[in-house]
């Protein structure tokens, strides 16, 4: 199979536990991609595919997601508010915890970077998008000649469509697509 990607913007966000435990448990991985790479340097996580064809030379930059790591202070329940008041009773501390979480923001060619083997990479990354909690995934790919739009918000997958319309005052060298009403316009 073999595929492109046009667009692509992500907003996703997930506990690095919860990526590492999901690489760890062996996940079925796209066709073309033997193995996936991960790399950690200071707050940059790289996931990097591992070709299963030999005819991909060990030079050759294969594709990678590339996410940042930042640490949150997640509380067990939500914190109270107070009216800021003089006299307070001594306040109770709420349990929490800094979880570190993996952040692919921005579009393709800050997420999704080099293209062999970019369509299954992109494969990938929509399985993440489907175990995380918080952000959206949206893109649109061409796959046997065919455009596809996805959308996944929080885990979700929402539906989503790509029309082509034709748009006279526009210049030609502007050509690009917009998302306008869960829609990708062209």
């Amino acid at each position: 199979m073999t595929g492109r990607v046009y667009r692509l913007h992500s907003t996703l966000e997930l506990p690095l536990e919860d990526l590492q435990d999901h690489f760890d448990s062996d996940p079925e991985l796209p066709e073309g991609v033997e193995d996936v790479d991960i790399t950690r340097r200071n707050n940059t996580l790289i996931l990097k595919a591992v070709s299963d064809d030999e005819s991909i030379g060990k030079y050759t930059p294969t594709a990678q997601l590339k996410a940042s790591v930042s640490e949150t202070r997640v509380y067990e329940e939500e914190p109270p508010r107070t009216g800021g008041g003089w006299m307070q009773e001594e306040e109770e501390e709420i349990p929490s915890e800094l979880v570190e979480f993996a952040c692919f923001k921005g579009d393709r060619e800050t997420v999704l970077q080099n293209t062999a083997l970019q369509y299954p990479m992109f494969l990938v990354l929509r399985e993440i998008a489907l175990l995380s909690e918080k952000g959206t995934l949206t893109a649109i790919t061409e796959v046997d000649n065919e455009l596809h739009a996805h959308r996944i918000v929080e885990g979700e997958e929402r539906p989503a469509s790509v029309e082509v319309v034709e748009t006279p005052n526009r210049d030609a060298e502007k050509g690009g697509v917009e998302w306008r009403d869960n829609k990708f316009i062209s």
